[in-house]
């Protein structure tokens, strides 16, 4: 052992340990439950901000915190597109090299970086903590480089560097500047018709956080009752609407609670409507909703149809969605009945009803301010898997209603695979049955096109791209 004393250690910043930001780890958790496990925003995000509101301490949550983590995380998702442009113009390898939790903590960041009004220094400084929290001191330092890089241009500055110009590829510059993938914005694009203002403002929209609307089920609930909630407006279009503003929360309604209203897009229930109102030759006894989970629809045409007297019967190929109809329509004041059936093998006789809905499985391209992830995920061959299906249903309706009934076609996504080419093929097998007019049912909506089928639009009436397409069973 030397003798010789030790060199004193070179000063230097002590070890920090990291602050723990509950608002970012919560918003990280849930991408990353989006990301792993194919889970959605909106049922994985509302139980992590009950458990966080339930804590003691410093970590616990309120409205303020409540409402940055739900920014966060649906601002995040809906930019994805975009922000993974910008992240890869800042790394030096391809993106799929970065690891998914390091990429989400840098889409996070990015997020506070240019949609926000967070400060840069706050944004990058509180990325660099979640970074050192989540992944590592190491990792963390990746972050920091890459957030100082993108932090030093604006959104517009950055669209303009990492956006092909419109006029060399107008479907690509879209997607870029407007966050989705080329094969939606070339459907969107091809459904809508127009030129670029249309499209732009469809795309724009798709990034908004949507409104909360609520239906007041007739019979059990009305819209006056539901406007003497704090933050609630009357609705647009359908007479038993009413929209929460931001930071209205539905489960604090007591009507809601109960079961008499309910949580429904107001294009979802003026497909219901149309259908409940359209006119008939013959008896109005008997309604079919056969493709009923998870309920909102079912519970809106039982309240209808209790109005007349008349019997709904709800039916859900799956299970476990028919309990969630079964849980919608608890309490209805008329008779209705709720089954486990596939509408594409009736478990009723041809010709059994009067009005029957088939609100059919699609692609949901219709709801992606409401699901932002929906758009990463869908492929343009998933189309391929839902059209026999969709067939099968319509076909499986226009046999189930009688001679003289309606049947609503419905679907919450415009491309045209989806909607008219669906109609047409089916009507082409069925000279029985025929198109007619649904705009006369949609009383003051604007922009409903040259008919005699209907397609809402997010950027033109504010809800979801709903479609319907009315038939009558004429032999």
């Amino acid at each position: 052992m030397s003798d010789q004393p030790r060199r004193p250690r070179k000063p230097g910043k002590p070890y920090r340990r990291p602050q723990k930001d509950p608002v970012r780890v919560l918003a990280f958790e849930a991408l990353r439950a989006v990301d792993e496990r194919d889970a959605y925003a909106n049922l994985v995000l509302p139980p992590l901000l009950r458990k966080a509101r339930e804590k003691e301490g410093p970590e616990k949550f309120d409205a303020r915190d409540a409402a940055l983590a739900t920014e966060l995380v649906y601002g995040t998702l809906r930019r994805q597109g975009t922000y993974d442009a910008i992240i890869a113009d800042c790394v030096d390898r391809p993106l799929r090299e970065v690891d998914p939790p390091v990429l989400d903590v840098l889409s996070l960041g990015v997020h506070q970086l240019l949609g926000t009004r967070i400060p840069s220094h706050a944004a990058v400084s509180a990325s660099v903590e979640l970074a050192r929290v989540v992944l590592g001191d190491g990792r963390a330092k990746f972050v920091n480089a890459v957030l100082r890089k993108v932090a030093r241009d604006d959104l517009d500055g950055w669209l303009e560097r990492v956006a092909p110009p419109y006029d060399e590829d107008p479907e690509d510059h879209l997607a870029v500047v407007h966050s989705h993938p080329r094969w939606v914005v070339s459907a969107l694009w091809d459904s809508l018709g127009g030129g670029r203002a249309g499209i732009e403002d469809l795309l724009a929209a798709d990034n908004e956080r949507p409104e909360v609307t609520l239906v007041a089920r007739p019979g059990r609930a009305t819209t006056d009752e539901l406007l003497g909630e704090e933050a609630a407006v009357p609705g647009r279009w359908s007479p038993y609407a009413v929209r929460l503003s931001e930071g209205g929360e539905p489960g604090a309604v007591e009507a809601v609670r109960e079961g008499r209203a309910g949580v429904q897009d107001e294009g979802s229930q003026l497909v219901a409507l149309a259908l409940a109102h359209a006119p008939l030759d013959g008896p109005d006894r008997r309604w079919l909703d056969g493709c009923a989970g998870p309920g909102g629809k079912a519970a809106l045409l039982g309240a209808l149809a209790a109005e007349r007297g008349a019997f709904l019967l709800a039916s859900e190929k799956q299970p476990h969605r028919a309990g969630l109809v079964a849980r919608a329509l608890e309490g209805n004041p008329g008779p209705y009945q709720v089954i486990a059936a596939d509408g594409t093998r009736p478990a009723w006789r041809p010709g059994s009803f009067d009005r029957v809905l088939v609100d059919v499985p699609c692609t949901g391209l219709g709801a992606l301010r409401r699901r932002p992830e929906a758009r990463w995920r869908r492929r343009p061959e998933d189309l391929e898997g839902f059209a026999p299906l969709q067939r099968g249903l319509l076909r499986g309706a226009l046999e189930a209603v009688r001679v003289g009934g309606v049947v609503a076609y419905a679907t919450c996504s415009p491309h045209l695979a989806e909607t008219r080419a669906v109609v047409a093929d089916v009507l082409k097998q069925h000279p029985g049955a025929e198109l007619f007019d649904a705009r006369p049912l949609l009383p003051g909506v604007p922009a409903l096109g040259d008919g005699p089928d209907v397609q809402l639009w997010p950027h033109l009436h504010g809800t979801d791209a709903m479609y319907l397409a009315l038939v009558r069973r004429t032999s």
